[in-house]
């Protein structure tokens, strides 16, 4: 009677898995089937928490994720750095203090972390450093510095932006690159009315400004385009005529921008700084010769919040930004090279050692804002199959968003958009999914794939 009722269920699962993937294959096929995708290319790939295939359509072909390569990124953050992971920003002296006078240059240093001045933590805003560093500085007695505020810049190398990035994004906010000072997460906002500039969030150290915008339609159709190291700033398109918003942008000089900050403040609080704000690249830039950053006078320490919470809204927002922040942390920790080429190839060779073909992961970042990345669907259930058995799982899977009524990483660039993650049925069966879908020229592009994918519901 066991064996009968064992074989009864077995063919029911069987069954009823038949029936989805029949159900998932007709779906498909209406949207290939559809206009919009008359040059649309497809990677689709579903099976069951355990791994078991349920559906598949061209599950190898690797096609430009966009932001659903985040979901490489974090897992490997997380295993490779540790969830409690911390970033430490440190300030130190070089000269000597006499009678309250630092008879020197006041030093900052950090080894890249992204959420120095973030208002995404409520004790790691902006104001919180800046208080933090002046006590320390009180404790030390200091009342007035003859040098220079000195940011050292120097932990990741030279290039903030992977190579891949189209210059129309890394101007906006979502196309801020990453250093070895990063601060306010690289971003700053320009409240408008219409085409006018009425306030920024705060000011940017030497930048000077083209408006070419125009007053057109109804939302926001504007680009920034701003470069590193560059004072010049361009912003054009459209903005609705008469109407308030903000457009926000990426900054061309953090590190200048933190000691411009720091430097102001301290003066409003009573310590006056003689000299100027240099930076470690700045001065190369200028042919300026930089010592060593004096660590023997290190006298404040100013940890970032643990790797996890950085994770949580790296996912949940889709923050590129903490993406190339993270390739570049685990080159330079595990590689002890932080540029973008070793970084992502650490990146390639750990889902290598975990399993996946590496002809299926053909990264060019962390984040997927490039173009260049052609990762396929299988790839990507296989990494969130790997990543459910790990013990980091749970602070992973919290990144998750919640779109469609389905816990999912989405990806979005110009007729390109992705969909991974996990999904329980009503009937209480479990799916891990992916499904890219490229060159689709139809508005309602989600709106298609999540017809497909309420079959899993």
């Amino acid at each position: 009677m066991k064996r009968i009722f064992l074989a009864f269920v077995v063919g029911s699962q069987l069954l009823f898995s038949q029936n989805v993937a029949n159900q998932l294959d007709q779906s498909t096929q209406k949207l290939l089937n559809s206009t919009g995708a008359y040059s649309a290319n497809l990677s689709f790939y579903v099976t069951d928490d355990n791994g078991n295939l349920v559906y598949e359509y061209q599950p190898n072909k690797g096609l430009s994720t966009a932001s659903t390569q985040k979901i490489f990124t974090a897992a490997a953050a997380l295993e490779t750095l540790g969830k409690d992971y911390l970033y430490t920003t440190t300030a130190s002296y070089s000269g000597q203090i006499k009678n309250g006078i630092l008879e020197g240059d006041l030093w900052i240093s950090s080894n890249g972390d992204p959420t120095l001045g973030s208002w995404r933590y409520e004790d790691y805003k902006p104001e919180k450093f800046k208080e933090k560093l002046l006590q320390a500085l009180q404790q030390k007695n200091i009342k007035s510095i003859t040098g220079n505020i000195i940011i050292d810049d120097s932990y990741f190398d030279f290039q903030s932006v992977p190579g891949g990035w189209p210059w129309d994004d890394i101007g906006n906010y979502y196309g801020a690159g990453t250093w070895g000072i990063n601060w306010r997460e690289n971003q700053f906002d320009i409240n408008t009315n219409g085409t006018q500039f009425k306030s920024f969030s705060y000011d940017l150290e030497n930048v000077k400004w083209i408006n070419e915008l125009k007053a057109s339609g109804s939302s926001d159709q504007s680009l920034i385009f701003t470069a590193p190291h560059s004072d010049v700033a361009l912003i054009n398109g459209s903005l609705p005529a008469g109407k308030a918003m903000t457009v926000s942008g990426s900054v061309p000089n953090p590190p200048l921008q933190l000691g411009v900050e720091v430097k102001s403040f301290l003066n409003s609080k009573n310590i006056a700084v003689r000299g100027n704000v240099e930076t470690y690249y700045n001065n190369q830039l200028s042919g300026k010769k930089m010592t060593s950053y004096p660590e023997k006078n290190n006298f404040f320490e100013y940890q970032s919040p643990t790797l996890d919470k950085m994770v949580y809204w790296f996912l949940r927002k889709s923050i590129n930004f903490y993406g190339e922040t993270f390739v570049k942390t685990m080159a330079k920790e595990k590689k002890g090279n932080s540029s973008y080429k070793v970084g992502v190839q650490f990146l390639k060779d750990f889902w290598k050692s975990k399993g996946i073909n590496a002809s299926m992961i053909n990264f060019a970042d962390g984040s997927g804002l490039s173009p260049q990345n052609y990762v396929s669907a299988k790839a990507e259930v296989q990494a969130l199959l790997y990543a459910q058995k790990q013990p980091w799982f749970s602070d992973y899977f919290d990144g998750f968003p919640t779109q469609n009524a389905m816990k999912m990483k989405s990806g979005t660039i110009r007729n390109i958009k992705s969909f991974a993650g996990y999904h329980t049925s009503k009937s209480g069966k479990k799916y891990v999914f992916s499904i890219i879908l490229n060159n689709y020229q139809s508005a309602d592009i989600s709106q298609a794939l999540f017809k497909v994918l309420d079959n899993l519901k």
